[in-house]
């Protein structure tokens, strides 16, 4: 018999072993479904079966069949009773031995294997995969997973090798469809015995399936009956018990499929005289029940099913022992709720009253509460339904997520105490409790939520209330509060609250050049600590340093935004100002000087024009000084080191390194002007042009020669100034980033180079320093600016342009995804191409300009007009597909379609969600691919709708029914006719009570009357 798989909370089943494949269903609508006649929902059974009927010629409706559409991903559901299971101790389910197996065998086998525990502990397991896959992996699991019985079955050692088969194909094949280990002996192996390992119904089938390929090679008799499957409990008797005394009586070997194999032939082999003798003696049996018999139906609930059936069928075998009544079950993939009982008039009253009997052994209630209550009907950590469960262990108590049902199954008795704990409960929640619902829009949810959960955790902890926010999958707005009504309501004050403090925001940016971030933050962050102090509702965020971000974000109520914006503009407007710099060529031996004892002068300087200055380190051959602050302070502070410069050279004496050779230099300024003669108004005497100054004569004394030599050496050391012609246009590209490009010629050559502003329009740059130092300058910058001149051909070489039109509608094509075929033109070609922009309508729409050598402009061109010619040859077609196949053909991420677009060189268009047509998917390029490629998608449509029916059929049985079902409907019923009366569901001769006898009663519709 079969057993319930329970593979979701509503219960789903499936046969435990030997299952088809899914067969595919429509669905109807209750309410449209065509209701049918008595006859044609329970047609008449044939009143002769003659076993030379030929195959094609059905007896009946009965024996129509119609051959189920293989899919090529099949579905396998069984079951693992709990006696049966080989690991029960696992103390948490999915995460012992049996999750570790399942995993092993999916990575070894390809197929998808789902468990789950069923109500009663057993093990439903599902697996998917193609059939080769399916099967392999359901051997697997029975072996390594259900405990494994054995047998042994005896055949001629001769017929052995037909078992085996051609390169043991046939035993692999027996093994997979039976979930079995086979061994068969050795050719050296005397014994003929044949060694089945498995579950019990798999050694069934095994050995079945054994025996039929031994009796078809067998040299004696075999015989074939096709007796209906509806007869065969009589022919084999409780237990088997009938059929084992038949087979000893006769000799002869009686072949009777087990239950679960769909098959009415029943196969004899043995000696010819045993062989009819067991032909006649259970042709007698099927005709004496056939004739005798007579069935009744009763509708009863397919959730109590499994309580008729009981374990391993023991309960369908303990009333066919007790009354003499065949006890036939729906189905278990079947939705029918009815249930046949066969056997004679007299013994159906019995088998009824044990058939309802075991079916209200245990009951099943179902308990309303609202859903948002069961998580404290449960109590934290289960502590209140656990109370429950301990006192009533018998009792399964399952809560339905999203519903507002508790189902309780159990014993009577025990199931209305629990009833009755659980809606008491319910009550006294119902009392204390409350809850409410804010709509909140999403973008606001992170920051009720807070950093770490801070904020929502604050609030359930100060009001005590459970406080849901939906995941941003969800894509929900409702907020969900629970919990004591007075703190529920002061819960969802205080989130309205944040949410309107929230919607007051604004973001505002600020573009600040990351070189001042640090200056406004401060050290250890005092500064930007005194704004935030100053604006503690504003939020001020600056990007991370390795961003290479300008972008300094304030966020908070928008009065305070501004002030603080312009608090920050104010700072940055005096970082600017400040942040002006001058560097000034300084004699290495004299910056000594001009720092001073500790520090003295340099330090005096700063703070008196308020500027930073920087000196080169000592081990640096640099002589620049570095200057920064207001412009105004930045010249202030040049003035007054170059004044100590000039001090410092006029006051001292410089040893010559020749020998007696000495330098005299006036010790004051002022000597020179004390033979002058007086003057008015600051004028100058025509001699005074060419007389030159007392102050400005350097005495050198000593031999001629020497004196030359040190006097040349004297002139070397005097800077000088000059000019150096260059286009003013070049003076920007010289300065450089920042004044980068300048800066580095500076060092490099150890001279002040001087630009002159940018409104002068010059075209002269001044380098100043010693003569040789100079004269290097000069000459790499005219190698500089021979560069920019090259570089400025170059550019008017790269500028060459050509415009192309393109229909506008082509332009997505020639730009490819992400821009994939316009960058691999532009590098190919090593061309600049600019579309026109869609938001500008002044803009040509159909205009393409493209900018670069002449040669590669020319090239890009024909490349592009090729691609377009391509383009106009392609066309568009549009092909029907089942929405519910379009996932699968686009594949996770687009993978799969984008295989197929390369693989076909199309592209292919799917509908947007809520399209007119939303089955309309479209495919463009050139004709001959469109069609192969509308070819292939029909062929994965079929091959996918076949999975789709397929999973809609199985959620069909695991989703419960919307709406209370009306029960199995016939019309032209028996009972419906004149002269006939339905029975009295009260009477308790047509339903006798349990334990009492059945009172003779005349017959009526249920009786063996025959249409």
């Amino acid at each position: 018999m079969s057993s319930v798989a329970v593979l979701t909370p509503e219960s789903f089943a499936e046969h435990r072993s030997g299952l088809k494949d899914q067969e595919i269903t429509g669905c109807v609508p209750e309410d449209e479904a065509y209701i049918p006649t008595y006859l044609e929902a329970f047609p008449p059974l044939p009143e002769k079966g003659a076993p030379g009927e030929k195959a094609g010629e059905p007896a009946s409706a009965w024996g129509s069949k119609i051959r189920p559409i293989k899919a090529s991903v099949i579905t396998q559901v069984f079951h693992v009773p709990l006696e049966e299971r080989r690991y029960k101790d696992n103390s948490q389910f999915g995460e012992g031995e049996e999750a570790k197996v399942c995993l092993d065998i999916m990575q070894r086998t390809g197929a998808h294997i789902e468990l789950s525990l069923a109500k009663d502990q057993g093990l439903s397991i599902m697996v998917t995969g193609k059939l080769d896959s399916v099967m392999k992996a359901r051997k697997e699991i029975v072996a390594r997973l259900q405990t494994q019985a054995s047998a042994t079955v005896t055949i001629p050692k001769e017929h052995h090798r037909f078992v085996i088969g051609k390169n043991g194909e046939k035993l692999q094949e027996l093994e997979l469809k039976t979930a079995t280990k086979i061994t068969i002996p050795r050719p050296d192996d005397p014994s003929a015995n044949i060694r089945i390992t498995g579950t019990k119904e798999g050694i069934e089938k095994a050995r079945h399936e054994i025996l039929l390929i031994s009796a078809e090679q067998d040299k004696r008799a075999v015989e074939r009956l096709s007796l209906e499957k509806a007869f065969h409990p009589f022919i084999a008797g409780v237990h088997n018990r009938l059929v084992q005394e038949l087979s000893q009586e006769t000799g002869a070997r009686i072949s009777i499929p087990p239950p679960s194999l769909p098959k009415d032939e029943i196969v004899i082999t043995g000696e010819k005289e045993a062989v009819a003798l067991a032909v006649n003696r259970i042709r007698a049996i099927y005709d004496d029940k056939k004739r005798k018999t007579t069935t009744i139906s009763v509708e009863v609930k397919k959730s109590q099913h499994k309580y008729i059936i009981g374990p391993k069928g023991n309960t369908l075998q303990e009333i066919l022992e007790a009354t003499g009544v065949s006890v036939e079950m729906p189905a278990l993939d079947s939705s029918s709720e009815t249930i046949i009982l066969r056997g004679e008039p007299d013994k159906l009253g019995p088998a009824l009253t044990q058939v309802y009997a075991k079916a209200k052994s245990v009951m099943v209630v179902e308990v309303t509460a609202p859903a948002w209550l069961h998580r404290f009907i449960i109590g934290k950590k289960g502590q209140n339904i656990g109370r429950i469960t301990q006192q009533l262990p018998r009792v399964h108590i399952e809560f339905t997520d999203g519903e507002e049902r508790i189902s309780l199954e159990g014993p009577t008795e025990e199931v209305e105490q629990a009833q009755a704990q659980i809606q008491e409960i319910i009550k006294d929640l119902l009392v204390r409790m409350d809850y409410t619902e804010v709509f909140i829009d999403q973008r606001f949810h992170r920051h009720l939520i807070g950093k770490n959960g801070s904020n929502i955790n604050r609030i359930k902890e100060q009001y005590k209330v459970s406080v849901r926010i939906p995941q941003d999958s969800e894509r929900s707005g409702l907020v969900r509060i629970e919990g004591d009504p007075k703190g529920v309501q002061l819960a969802r004050r205080e989130l309205i609250e944040m949410v309107q403090r929230m919607e007051n925001e604004r973001t505002k940016d600020l573009i600040v050049e990351q070189k001042f971030h640090r200056t406004i933050i401060g050290q250890k962050g005092e500064k930007i600590k005194e704004v935030r102090d100053k604006f503690p509702e504003v939020i001020i965020n600056f990007p991370d340093p390795s961003q290479k971000s300008d972008i300094v974000q304030l966020r908070g109520p928008k009065n305070e935004v501004e002030k603080c914006a312009k608090f920050l503009q104010k700072i940055i407007a005096d970082l600017i100002e400040n942040s002006f710099s001058l560097s000034v060529p300084i004699f290495k031996q004299f910056h000594k000087n001009i720092i001073g004892k500790g520090g003295a002068n340099i330090k005096k300087i700063r703070e008196e024009t308020n500027t930073k200055i920087d000196l080169p380190t000592e081990n640096s051959n640099s002589e620049m000084i570095v200057i920064t602050g207001k412009k105004s302070n930045c010249e202030a502070a040049r003035d007054r080191i170059l004044a100590i410069e000039r001090e410092l050279v006029r006051d001292r004496s410089l040893k010559s390194p020749w020998e007696n050779l000495h330098f005299y230099y006036p010790s004051l300024v002022l000597w020179c002007c004390q033979d002058a003669p007086p003057q008015e108004n600051g004028e100058v005497s025509p001699e005074a042009e060419f007389v030159p100054r007392k102050c400005d004569i350097i005495t050198i004394s000593g031999r001629a020669e020497k004196c030359e030599l040190a006097k040349a050496a004297l002139l070397a050391l005097v800077p000088i100034t000059e000019d150096v012609e260059v286009s003013y246009e070049l003076h920007r590209y010289i300065i450089g980033q920042k004044g980068s490009g300048i800066k580095k010629m500076m060092e490099e050559y150890e001279v002040n180079i001087w630009v002159p502003q940018p409104e002068k329009q010059l075209d002269v740059i001044k380098v100043t320093g010693l003569a040789a130092n100079v004269e290097r300058a000069k000459l790499g910058l005219l190698d500089r600016v021979k560069e920019l001149q090259a570089e400025q051909e170059d550019r008017a070489l790269r500028s060459f342009k050509v415009t192309m039109s393109v229909d506008p509608k082509f332009h997505p094509k020639i730009i490819g995804r992400k821009g994939a075929v316009i960058s691999q033109i532009r590098k190919d070609h090593d061309v600049s191409i600019q579309f026109p922009d869609k938001g500008d309508e002044q803009q040509v729409c159909d205009v393409i300009v493209i900018s670069g050598y002449e040669r590669n402009v020319e090239e890009a061109r024909q490349a592009i007009q090729q691609l377009v010619a391509e383009l106009q040859e392609m066309v568009s077609q549009d092909v029907h597909l089942d929405p519910r196949t379009h996932a699968r053909i686009i594949g996770a991420r687009g993978k799969a379609i984008r295989k197929l677009m390369e693989e076909f060189k199309v592209d292919i268009r799917f509908p947007q969600p809520g399209s007119d047509e939303p089955d309309k998917v479209t495919v463009t390029g050139l004709p001959e691919t469109v069609d192969n490629a509308i070819d292939h998608l029909l062929n994965l449509e079929e091959e996918y709708m076949l999975s789709v029916t397929e999973t809609e059929t199985l959620a069909a049985y695991m989703k419960p029914p919307s709406r209370p079902a009306k029960g199995f409907v016939v019309r032209d019923a028996p009972w419906n006719a004149a002269g006939n009366k339905a029975p009295d569901m009260s009477s308790a001769e047509d339903f006798p009570t349990f334990g009492s006898g059945v009172a003779p009663k005349q017959a009526s519709a249920w009786g063996p009357k025959k249409f």
